[in-house]
């Protein structure tokens, strides 16, 4: 495999930045990011439902499919590696209408999500899962922000520096996964 330079994006992100990037592209990700798992997702989408106002602004952030584990004493974080992303497609409008740019978790998506990707102007990271121990050595801040009593599903602000990943899906509706199919295809 080729190795290729990483792309640098920091948090807020803006729509230049996100059209620089290409399904393939690797990226170091630095700045805030907000975790948020199935139970956040779906209190993120009730409060929309009533009108009520998050007490967290999504413009211009990325939410990253995590749920940490509790912190050893001395470090910032526990474990923070990434879950299944497909789990969250039911949210994913309610989200992008909120203002999020960036998501970021593992595997493939539905094919809904790519074409909200591709509307939203918003792109789909990919981190590697498994790998929670050296994901969680780029957080060098965690901060719970909202519902605390969800314990590791509650939404937790992160501070990241060169948080590594891959473009999933562009803004184009560039699909990695796709591409990658169509590659191994051609060489058989």
């Amino acid at each position: 495999m080729k190795w290729r330079a990483f792309k640098r994006l920091k948090t807020p992100v803006g729509e230049k930045e996100l059209g620089t990037l290409r399904a393939g592209d690797w990226v170091l990700l630095s700045g805030r990011i907000y975790t948020a798992r199935d139970q956040a997702h779906q209190r993120i989408a009730e409060a929309v439902l009533k009108g009520k106002r998050l007490p967290v602004s999504f413009k211009g952030q990325a939410i990253y499919y995590c749920g940490p584990t509790p912190a050893k004493p001395g470090a910032v974080i526990g474990s923070a590696g990434p879950t299944t992303s497909s789990r969250m497609d039911k949210y994913l409008e309610t989200v992008l209408k909120l203002g999020v740019v960036v998501t970021i978790g593992k595997g493939e998506r539905s094919k809904s999500a790519k074409e909200l990707c591709k509307k939203y102007h918003a792109v789909y990271l990919v981190s590697v899962g498994g790998a929670g121990a050296y994901l969680s050595e780029r957080v060098k801040n965690a901060e719970v922000v909202l519902w605390q009593e969800l314990g590791p599903e509650a939404i937790y602000e992160l501070y990241v520096e060169d948080f590594p990943c891959l473009v999933a899906y562009d803004i184009l509706g560039n699909d990695y996964f796709e591409r990658r199919r169509y590659c191994a295809r051609k060489a058989r």
